[in-house]
């Protein structure tokens, strides 16, 4: 070989040794980055020019695409288990627990006994006055738990609206990188970063809606969701969705109140059941609105309406008017069953035994409807408000069964269903967090390893040293032949 061919060899496994620290330096720095795809430098056989020597063929980027589909599909369906447990826990703490004194069916319990003691007196105003006060309570939970409810449904129904503009900004940005990657690639240029970049873009995507990604020409990709919608085919797709900053118990989706989700013009179904998206935080947030806490308002509702009936039933105070309201009011008036939607937010107690509205609280032992007070020794009517709280009825409506309930285990029903649930969605977040995780521990089980990279980083020593050498003794023999 000669000393020119020499010199062309050694200069191009320089090249080639430079590229390759370059190439592991990036893998080590990387190592913890979220989406960044090992690096490895490819070599050829130089086959121009008439000495041989090595060059770069490119730069390959090594990443397990079929664990990465399927950490996508679990980041998804933790993002819908944690979504949907965070409105469980939230319901739970609006309407107590057990052990919660101030929960729903602790009031129920404490208006019992406060008539017991009140019926044991009922000369006595100040017992008469904590009827009035444990009524007053337990109407004022149900207001409040309503608005409680509906004002999860206003957050979800926010967080739907920006969830949406973020996927539409997600959508364009691979789209973008879409066509960088294609005009990259046309021109020999690395594309490994842009990729990078691309892959944690659908990640993004990924924890609101699921996705599978289809490659295409030139390195692009078509980004499709399970019920079969592209989200990304050549041109980004756009979601559309109006935002309703008041939610009351009346607006649902199928009664057109609210709005619904589509998908460049074409609305898209968003129930868990038949779901084109398939699930995600953004799945189960209209899960959440339209559905779940629909169904809490509706056993809410249930309850409330129990209470009222209870009171409002005829026979129970003679002194009340067929069509007049008992303790319990929709919002004043008498309670009608067809009303029955919201009728939590609407409960109050009647006027009539509340001084401060201009009642009077011996009402509450002589009978609404009296004009002046009885004996004071009479405790009938709260005897027969005792009876008609233990006694059992059939909920007219709700999911609590056929079987026959008091009035405060109607109530501790309702917090045992949504205990309950608050439990079994615990359960399902925990499964989708276990398998997110073991689906990400073998991804980086597959990704950079900082010791074999330091080893591949001593054998890219060892060839630039050797390539280093001879260069230098091609100059030593050049300066020999210079000083003959």
């Amino acid at each position: 070989m000669s000393i020119s061919g020499a010199l062309s060899n050694a200069l191009s496994g320089l090249t080639a040794a430079s590229r390759a620290a370059t190439t592991v330096s990036s893998n080590v720095a990387n190592a913890l980055n979220e989406g960044y795809g090992r690096r490895e430098l490819e070599t050829t056989t130089r086959t121009t020019g008439s000495y041989g020597g090595v060059q770069v063929a490119g730069i390959t980027r090594h990443v397990d695409k079929q664990v990465v589909s399927d950490l996508r599909i679990a980041d998804s369906d933790m993002n819908f288990s944690d979504t949907v447990t965070t409105f469980r826990t939230r319901m739970e703490d609006l309407v107590g627990t057990p052990e919660d004194a101030n929960s729903l069916a602790a009031l129920v319990v404490n208006m019992e006994s406060a008539l017991v003691s009140a019926s044991s007196r009922p000369d006595l105003p100040e017992r008469l006055t904590a009827v009035l006060s444990a009524s007053q309570r337990l109407t004022q939970n149900f207001n409040e738990t309503s608005q409680g409810i509906q004002t999860l449904r206003q957050e979800a129904d926010a967080e739907i609206n920006a969830s949406v503009d973020r996927l539409n900004e997600l959508f364009q940005q691979v789209e973008r990188l879409n066509n960088d990657i294609t005009r990259a690639g046309n021109t020999g240029a690395d594309v490994a970063g842009l990729l990078d970049h691309r892959q944690n873009v659908i990640d993004d995507i990924s924890q609101y809606i699921p996705v599978r990604e289809i490659e295409r020409d030139g390195g692009s990709v078509a980004l499709l969701t399970p019920g079969g919608s592209f989200l990304v085919d050549g041109r980004a797709a756009e979601l559309e969705f109006t935002g309703t900053p008041i939610i009351t118990p009346y607006q649902t989706i199928d009664a057109g109140f609210l709005s619904g989700l589509t998908l460049n013009g074409r609305p898209v179904t968003t129930g868990p059941e038949i779901n084109e998206l398939g699930g995600g935080r953004l799945g189960a947030l209209f899960h959440i609105r339209d559905d779940l806490a629909v169904e809490a308002q509706a056993q809410l509702d249930t309850v409330a309406r129990d209470v009222i009936e209870r009171f409002q039933q005829s026979g129970l105070d003679a002194t009340r008017g067929a069509t007049d309201p008992g303790l319990f009011t929709d919002g004043g008036g008498a309670f009608d069953t067809a009303d029955e939607v919201g009728i939590s937010a609407r409960i109050a107690v009647n006027t009539l035994v509340d001084p401060a509205q201009g009642g009077a609280t011996w009402r509450l032992r002589d009978g609404l409807g009296a004009a002046t007070a009885g004996p004071p020794g009479q405790s009938a009517l709260l005897n027969d408000m005792i009876t008609v709280l233990q006694e059992r009825r059939t909920p007219a409506s709700g999911s609590f069964g056929t079987s026959g309930v008091t009035a405060s285990g109607l109530a501790a029903s309702l917090q045992s269903q949504v205990g309950t649930a608050r439990q079994l969605s615990e359960q399902s977040l925990a499964f989708d967090t276990t398998r997110h995780t073991e689906l990400k521990e073998r991804l980086l089980a597959g990704g950079v390893d900082t010791d074999d990279e330091m080893q591949r980083m001593l054998l890219v020593e060892q060839a630039y040293a050797a390539n280093a050498r001879v260069i230098q003794t091609v100059d030593e023999l050049m300066n020999i032949l210079l000083g003959l």
